[in-house]
């Protein structure tokens, strides 16, 4: 079963502008890994496997890039996988050689992240550690008690936000250059959620968001940690009678399921896969914007924010499809009619507050489906997106497909018969 995917530079999950490399031997590759422990390294133009990479025992846990940096002393990336057997690996992703092995966990590593900036990675497991990219141990936490770590992500000032049940645990790492000492200490436990944490993203440099499985979403200062804005019971927002009808009307088991399980966002928003809907979080309203309650007819798995402003997601059903926000037209205040002219049939009380909601509804918009891409058999678990070769799908049909633009694809081709055309002619 495939769950895992990853890509370079120019391919990835996207939340900002993605850059555009023109080196096809290392930015147009991904890897891909599932359940069976084996991680394998393809060419996203062409969809040639270039590196079978063997080496775990058990299902892929996690999965991380380390990139090329000027710290570095490698001439190529570093691929890190942990898996259920307890190990980390590090991978060179030019020879597919195995370069690193570690194996002294007490339990298995739920997570991994790599912080460019200060040239180290971390582990998440029954503890946090810290390491270099030569796979040497810096400093460590304690032994967390109760649970695992299951979810990282970098903060400003050299601090990190991770997940421990429905906990949120802030940390510092403190380096000292004089001695090169390394100490990861705990700042703040943030407790505000009623139950499990199961989705935790950077938007900006000011600010984070966490989703729980009864579908709290909090979003955060990045700074000093205080709540910035709340919502939940998103299933009563789909009550408003004044709300335009869904794409879909069939009702399946995930349909008024609460758990939050995915978040992605762009500089205005927050979109968030819950049940078998997408909604939308403005965050300068601190409002629902625009929701499709059935997007899909099962469990809602990934979704992520392309460069183009479409929104892509992914489903336990197989499918995939690709969204659009757009403006809803403002609605009209509502009148009387013709008895209005002669004063018959006043506007009572209640017509004014709902026609003055309606104005006030003005500023919702509506998510429109774009694209339907069928494929997949089984559920699709994850998709990266390229800005140069389209989008890739990974599904537990044991299938990746490489979905491409039809219309740029037809104008490569005509580029390149009229480019053989006229080398005939010469």
């Amino acid at each position: 079963m495939l769950r895992w995917l990853l890509g370079g530079r120019d391919v990835q999950e996207p939340v900002e502008e993605m850059t555009n490399h023109r080196i096809p031997t290392r930015s147009s590759r991904f890897a891909s890994a599932g359940d069976d422990g084996v991680v394998l390294l393809w060419n996203v133009q062409t969809g040639e496997r270039l590196h079978e990479l063997r080496g775990h025992s058990r299902p892929i846990t996690g999965i991380a890039l380390i990139p090329l940096t000027y710290h570095s002393q490698s001439e190529s990336c570093h691929l890190l996988t942990a898996a259920s057997d307890r190990t980390v690996m590090i991978w060179d992703l030019d020879t597919g050689s195995q370069i690193h092995l570690l194996a002294d966990f007490q339990s298995s590593v739920k997570c991994l992240k790599v912080i460019e900036r200060l040239d180290v990675w971390l582990s998440g497991a029954d503890k946090i550690c810290v390491w270099n990219n030569r796979a040497e141990l810096l400093c460590k936490t304690t032994c967390f008690k109760d649970a695992d770590v299951s979810l990282m992500i970098e903060l400003p000032k050299n601090n990190i936000a991770a997940v421990i049940r429905k906990e949120l645990i802030i940390f510092k790492l403190v380096t000292s250059s004089e001695s090169h000492t390394w100490e990861i200490t705990e700042m703040r436990r943030l407790s505000n959620h009623e139950d499990d944490i199961r989705a935790l993203i950077s938007i900006n440099d000011d600010t984070f968001a966490t989703g729980s499985h009864v579908g709290e979403l909090i979003i955060w200062d990045a700074l000093d940690w205080s709540v910035k804005g709340f919502e939940s019971h998103f299933w009563n927002i789909t009550s408003q009678s004044d709300k335009p009808a869904e794409i879909k009307i069939s009702r399946t088991p995930y349909q008024h399921e609460a758990c939050i399980h995915h978040l992605t966002a762009d500089r205005e928003n927050i979109f968030a896969a819950i049940g078998t809907g997408i909604y939308v979080y403005n965050l300068q309203t601190k409002t629902v914007i625009a929701y499709q309650q059935v997007a899909h007819d099962s469990r809602v798995l990934h979704i992520a924010k392309l460069p183009n402003r479409q929104l892509v997601s992914c489903s336990v059903d197989g499918s995939v499809r690709l969204w659009e926000l757009q403006e809803l037209p403002p609605a009209e205040p509502a009148t009387s009619g013709i008895f209005s002219m002669w004063g018959i049939g006043k506007p009572n009380k209640q017509q004014t507050q709902m026609a003055k909601r309606k104005l006030d509804c003005s500023v919702l918009k509506t998510l429109e489906l774009t694209g339907d891409l069928i494929g997949h058999s089984g559920a699709v678990q994850m998709f990266l997106h390229s800005k140069d070769h389209g989008i890739v799908t990974c599904s537990t049909d044991h299938l990746i497909i490489l979905w491409k633009d039809g219309e740029k694809e037809s104008q490569l081709r005509s580029k390149a018969l009229f480019h053989k055309l006229e080398q005939d002619d010469v």
